[in-house]
């Protein structure tokens, strides 16, 4: 090997190359929970370049004495586990929020069985039968409304009449 002596060829490897000391690090980082810290100065003595993980500054710190931590092998496992762990708080919030709703349509729904058994439709008329059209209108509209004012994620679904489909399902 011989270093290269065109300016313009060595900025191009001296760039590739780092790129890929960069990659190359990332991977044993992210494969192995390495801490890794990487100073570079360029050629020329302008620029200089750094990676580190989980930070520089803290690995330099460490390195020279200064604010030791204690070491901790698992810090990229405990950064998995806070993610999960918010991740779960948020599906169970989604979860209490579905479980109420799906109370208030269990509680709709013996109502309009209660209602129905005191009224079947079987023996409305027309004019009887148009009256509860339009009454079950009013209460779907009602029912929309009150969804979308408890959370926009928290009814999933787009109206009774489609209360087993999720709004992104076409119908």
């Amino acid at each position: 090997m011989v270093k290269i002596k065109k300016a313009s060829n060595l900025g191009v490897t001296f760039s590739k190359r780092r790129d890929g000391l960069f990659k190359k690090a990332s991977e044993l980082c992210t494969l192995c929970g390495a801490e890794i810290v990487i100073v570079i100065f360029s050629p020329d003595g302008k620029n200089v370049f750094s990676f580190g993980y989980p930070s520089v500054e803290t690995l330099v710190e460490r390195f020279l004495g200064r604010n030791l931590p204690p070491p901790n092998n698992d810090v990229h496992n405990q950064q998995i586990v806070a993610r999960r762990e918010a991740s779960i708080r948020e599906l169970n919030i989604k979860l209490m929020n579905l479980e109420g709703v799906l109370q208030m349509e269990k509680n709709r729904g013996e109502s309009f069985q209660e209602i129905r058994k005191e009224y079947p439709i079987e023996e409305l008329n027309l004019f009887q039968l148009q009256h509860l059209k339009k009454a079950l209108e009013i209460l779907k509209k009602k029912v929309e409304k009150e969804a979308q004012m408890m959370n926009n994620n928290a009814f999933p679904f787009q109206t009774l009449g489609s209360a087993w489909t999720p709004p992104n399902c076409a119908s």
